[in-house]
């Protein structure tokens, strides 16, 4: 097994780390979350809406999101940072 702070050497190792999330009702597979989120955790931005960003830019190196539903992906992203952090839904 991969060390979780380990970055993926190729897009085949990418792929074997997707984790599935609800955005806007469709279930898709995001590569390497499980590594972001808690990167972006220890970053200790100071609202939401900077986490948010955060999340999607990091989000969109290893997938790609369509310009047309960043904003879904980026509540999705957002209510799983939540749910890693016990924080709930929002």
């Amino acid at each position: 097994m991969v060390p979780v702070d380990e970055k993926p050497c190729c897009a085949a190792d990418a792929l074997r780390r997707i984790r599935q999330v609800d955005v806007g009702g469709i279930v898709v597979g995001i590569s390497m979350l499980d590594h972001i989120l808690p990167e972006v955790r220890e970053m200790e931005l100071p609202d939401e809406k900077e986490i948010g960003r955060e999340l999607l830019k990091r989000v969109k190196i290893y997938n790609y999101i369509p310009a047309s539903a960043e904003e879904k992906y980026r509540i999705a992203l957002l209510e799983e940072f939540l749910k890693c952090k016990g924080g709930g839904t929002i």
